[in-house]
């Protein structure tokens, strides 16, 4: 039976077909061999409900529609988790979103027809409803959702629930009025060409209200807030197979931390704990990192 939830998740939920190649990434005009391929959730929010479950935490998550071929497969995944489907719409007479993900190591390249999706003009996506996010603890929001995604920031804050933000760039409403808003190395590329990631955190701690973490890949990572000087961590070391999720895991990290009342720090070392355990294994939604596995990481 499953659990109230305990954290709203809004945003990307995806059927990913990801291969894992053995002898290297691909090269032009040669052959590669698979070493492992998978269809299982994926998208910035499923990853991210998939690694909350594994951390013990109740989810309801709603984004994407789910489509023919989606919809089983997801609502097989998480039959026997603590992850709330039901505010997820089906796409009749559509398989769904999905993507295709090349693996090999550090490297990876994801397809999909996103460009195509986004213009159409339609909305393929839920409009977020209050009834699902009263009573959480905690959320998450991604960026990409247009005024829907603006919409979830404002239940949130209507609802006193404290909200996590990826790649929210500095003028946005989902960055000022985050908790947290972690920018990755490839959201500051193209919004602040030719800044220095601590000339990007200045920017970014200027109009925020919460925590601002900028993450570098394998690079150290800054975080702050307003009024408050620029602090650095470097990232776990660990033996990397695949970094696919890498990010979402991250987030998921930062949401468990508001859920617990973790400080800045702790926060930043928790979610960096939880990416390393996922880029150390392959494929993240069948072995997504328990708690148990991020505390003694974090202990050495």
């Amino acid at each position: 039976m499953k659990r109230a939830a305990e954290v709203y998740l809004f945003g990307q939920v995806l059927g990913t077909h990801s291969f894992l190649l053995k002898g290297g990434f691909l090269q032009p005009d040669e052959y590669a061999e698979i070493g492992a391929q998978y269809f299982l959730p994926g998208g910035e929010t499923g990853t991210a409900a998939t690694v909350l479950d594994s951390l013990g935490v109740s989810v309801r998550m709603d984004g994407t529609w789910i489509g023919t071929a989606v919809a089983p497969m997801l609502q097989a995944f998480y039959a026997e988790k603590q992850v709330d489907l039901s505010p997820l719409r089906l796409w009749p007479d559509d398989p769904g979103v999905m993507d295709y993900v090349v693996i090999a190591g550090l490297a990876r390249s994801p397809m999909g027809q996103f460009q195509a999706l986004f213009s159409t003009g339609h909305r393929w996506w839920s409009v977020p409803k209050e009834t699902d996010v009263a009573g959480c603890k905690a959320a998450a929001i991604d960026p990409f959702f247009r005024d829907e995604s603006l919409l979830a920031a404002k239940i949130c804050l209507k609802h006193g629930v404290p909200y996590v933000t990826i790649d929210s760039p500095h003028t946005s409403f989902l960055h000022k009025h985050a908790a947290v808003n972690v920018v990755s190395k490839e959201c500051t590329s193209q919004h602040y060409p030719g800044m220095t990631p601590e000339a990007v955190m200045e920017q970014l701690k200027e109009t925020a209200e919460g925590l601002v973490i900028l993450t570098q890949g394998g690079g150290e990572m800054l975080y702050g807030r307003q009024g408050e000087p620029t602090r650095r961590m470097r990232p776990f070391r660990v033996e990397v197979k695949s970094t696919l999720g890498a990010g979402d895991t991250f987030k998921a990290g930062c949401v468990y931390a508001l859920l617990h009342g973790m400080t800045d720090a702790e926060t930043v070392r928790f979610a960096s704990a939880c990416s390393a355990i996922a880029i150390s294994r392959f494929p993240l939604p069948l072995y997504p990192p328990t708690l148990r596995e991020v505390k003694a990481l974090i202990c050495g």
